[in-house]
């Protein structure tokens, strides 16, 4: 007996056909097709074997689109593959002929899943149903759906048993009914750990908040892990159920842990023509005390080159998570500030401690009291105020991607009263800032974006409140095109900020290829002396074009040009530069 030696195809022809088919099934049929992305240099035995693996490729690729009675041919030079024996190949193959008969697309007869639990807070597919066109694709959707049903109904071990699976070739027709095995109803048993962490098991559990005891649920089982996560410790945290249930119906759960390095040294910088360059710095230590406490060092260093002294700015924060509950954490916070701004100089100190609440992924608030101090220097003179402060903060962040988001919307809330100690008043502080997002088309190639902020200040007078606590309008974070802080309120001797601010910003982002990007912007800025912005209000406005390139992993790099056109200013075009979009 001899064997063939393999021969090499020379870019042997292939062709795919589909009578009757639509041009997507066809399209979608070549996809799948092996064959028709082989490589030249393939072999005879190669070829052949990849020949045969396409059979039952196309035949699923039909039976996932409804199509139950196909004929699949695959001729290599006019002979069919499957009839080819491997160990005699053809010494050479020169054309590759697929022809599909997709046969008639089925629906379903019957279509059941059975049991159900009774409520459900699942329900079948509606693709699944009688009547339906037929594919397997709806048929593990009903299998996925009925497993999850059970599994939401504290049905953690519910399995398929069976499946009665008939078809009617001369009706076209599918008849499908899938057998569920409930289980037991169980509830959460202990949690145990493995893998190697340096975070006290008595932390996990807490921080966990593991429902030891309560009847099952999937998305009790996913709140606990998300916790884990949202320290900031673990670089991986998996859950793995038990095999078997215990006698006395609950099911222990495996931790597994990977731990993030302890540390994390962070910089960034951000420049513009008219405040200059500002360096920012973070150190963070992750698992403190070993309970996964979170302390974070922060410095800013701002206004090099600019024609104002240098701004600084130290904080420090220590976030304890689970000290009151599972999704409640304390923190300890500790700012110094140097501020030389346009108007204005000041020298503060706060001293605070806050507790912050997480109700889902996108959505917090937190709430703190402290004393501030404040040394400042403005128009209306040298003054010091001291005050016993609350801060009030919500934030719901539903954008698709906080680095360059293209849908959803931003939504940050903040109230500040303040009581005055020492002779200084008493007010309130309130700010809003809220960004919007919205593609054009499907490919996210152009995109609308917009910002509006919002600030007030209740109670005092402009001569009353610390002028940090004022508002001004102008440069990166405002209205491009104008020097930052450059607007406010005019009074005798100067310019002192507002108790009423509006920003409004409109973008329009528009991809010029799969890195670059081109912006067009406009940007409009009130202040009043008020606590609310009118028709009279100070304004000024700018617009400009921008160019973003995409980093993968930190964002887009930004380059923004901005001209004033609204509001006196003699300064020109502005330059920023900086990581990330302007919003």
């Amino acid at each position: 007996m001899g064997l063939s030696l393999p021969n090499t195809v020379q870019a042997a022809s292939t062709d795919l056909t589909a009578p009757g088919a639509s041009e997507e099934l066809t399209a979608r049929l070549r996809d799948a097709s092996a064959v028709m992305s082989v490589q030249p240099d393939i072999d005879v035995q190669g070829l052949l074997a990849t020949a045969l693996s396409d059979y039952r490729t196309l035949v699923q690729v039909l039976y996932d689109t409804g199509h139950f009675s196909p004929e699949v041919h695959i001729r290599l030079d006019g002979r069919e593959a499957a009839s080819i024996q491997p160990l005699y190949p053809p010494r050479s193959i020169d054309a590759i002929v697929i022809t599909v008969n997709t046969g008639p697309r089925f629906t379903f007869g019957t279509a059941g899943v059975t049991p159900m639990p009774d409520p459900s807070e699942v329900e079948i597919p509606e693709t699944f149903a009688p009547g339906q066109p037929a594919s397997t694709g709806a048929i593990r959707d009903a299998n996925h759906a009925g497993l999850k049903a059970w599994r939401h109904a504290g049905h953690a071990k519910v399995a398929l048993e069976s499946q009665d699976i008939t078809a009617n070739h001369v009706q076209a027709r599918i008849n499908a009914t899938l057998h569920l095995n409930p289980g037991p109803h169980l509830r959460f048993g202990q949690l145990h750990q493995t893998g190697e962490t340096a975070v006290n098991p008595e932390a996990i559990r807490r921080i966990a908040g593991f429902p030891t005891g309560e009847p099952y649920h999937p998305d009790d089982l996913a709140k606990a892990a998300t916790r884990l996560r949202r320290t900031g410790t673990f670089s991986a945290v998996s859950m793995t159920e038990a095999q078997q249930p215990n006698p006395d119906g609950t099911l222990d759960f495996t931790a597994d842990f990977e731990d993030l390095p302890q540390r994390r040294l962070t910089f960034g910088a951000e420049l513009s023509s008219s405040d200059g360059l500002e360096l920012t710095g973070t150190w963070m230590h992750r698992n403190l005390f070993g309970n996964a406490e979170k302390l974070r060092f922060e410095t800013r260093l701002s206004g090099i080159g600019s024609s104002s002294d240098l701004d600084g700015r130290i904080s420090l924060r220590l976030d304890r998570p689970a000290t009151l509950g599972p999704d409640d954490n304390t923190y300890y916070l500790l700012e110094v500030e140097r501020l030389d701004e346009e108007h204005y100089t000041a020298t503060r100190g706060l001293g605070a401690i806050g507790v912050r609440r997480v109700f889902s992924d996108t959505l917090f608030a937190e709430g703190s009291l402290g004393f501030e101090s404040i040394l400042a220097e403005d128009v209306f003179g040298k003054r010091r105020f001291k005050y016993a402060q609350g801060n009030l903060r919500v934030e719901k962040d539903a954008r698709n991607n906080r680095v360059s988001a293209t849908d959803g919307y931003y939504l940050d809330a903040r109230l500040v009263p303040f009581l005055g100690l020492d002779g200084s008043k008493s007010g309130a502080q309130i700010k809003l800032d809220g960004r919007i997002y919205y593609a054009l088309g499907g490919s996210n190639s152009v995109v609308l974006a917009g910002r509006v902020q919002l600030g007030s200040v209740i109670g005092p007078n402009l001569s009353e409140v610390s002028p940090t606590m004022l508002f001004f309008s102008g440069g990166a974070g405002s209205v491009r095109g104008h020097e930052y802080q450059s607007l406010g309120v005019p009074v005798t001797g100067g310019t002192a900020g507002g108790k009423g601010y509006l920003a409004l910003s409109g973008e329009v982002r528009g991809k010029v290829s799969e890195k670059i990007s081109l912006v067009g912007f406009y940007d409009l800025g009130l202040v009043d002396e008020s606590s609310l912005v009118s028709g009279s209000s100070q304004r000024h406005a700018g617009a400009g074009l921008g160019l973003r390139y995409d980093v993968a992993g930190i964002g887009p790099l930004r380059l923004d040009l901005a001209y004033p056109v609204d509001g006196s200013s003699s300064d020109g075009v502005q330059f920023y530069i900086g990581i990330g979009q302007a919003f």
